[in-house]
């Protein structure tokens, strides 16, 4: 009988949290882009990287329901304020030359990203072709500090 109970709070709480507005799905506007040092390397990235690092997110149903909506929103917040392709040349920080080895050492995609994103799975060639279009297109920051070390 407890059971029940506390399944009939859970229940009615999670329906209540839909009543609260959740985060906005307007994506904001693009204000600039990178030079791409090539086609592939924008395909891949959009595949792969676009949702949370790009003003052009495709939002799913899912992101609509409390309390998932808040996280993920949190999430593409925090990966568009360290690094978006859409704001490409805005003041401040914009993490590009970091890209490449987030990608490279497995910190980039999240693990719970890729379960609901089977799209953005990426092979090892493309993956490797990935790492080396971004190192290309802004930079390797870590490998460069990696060669440093094996000085």
């Amino acid at each position: 009988m407890k059971i029940g109970k506390v399944l009939t709070v859970v229940l009615v709480v999670l329906i209540l949290i839909q009543l609260i507005p959740g985060p906005s799905h307007e994506n904001p506007p693009v204000t600039g882009t990178p030079k791409w040092d090539s086609p592939r390397t924008e395909e891949l990235f959009k595949r792969s990287c676009a949702n949370c690092h790009s003003n052009e997110t495709i939002w799913p149903w899912y992101s609509t329901i409390a309390p998932l909506s808040w996280i993920i929103n949190l999430d593409v917040s925090v990966g568009r304020s360290k690094f978006n392709v859409s704001e490409w040349g805005r003041p401040g920080k914009n993490d590009g030359d970091e890209a490449a080895g987030e990608l490279r050492h497995g910190k980039m995609p999240p693990w719970f990203y890729m379960p609901a994103h089977p799209e953005a799975k990426l092979t090892a060639a493309e993956k490797d072709e990935l790492v080396k279009g971004l190192a290309a297109t802004f930079g390797d920051k870590s490998a460069e500090k990696e060669k440093k070390e094996e000085k």
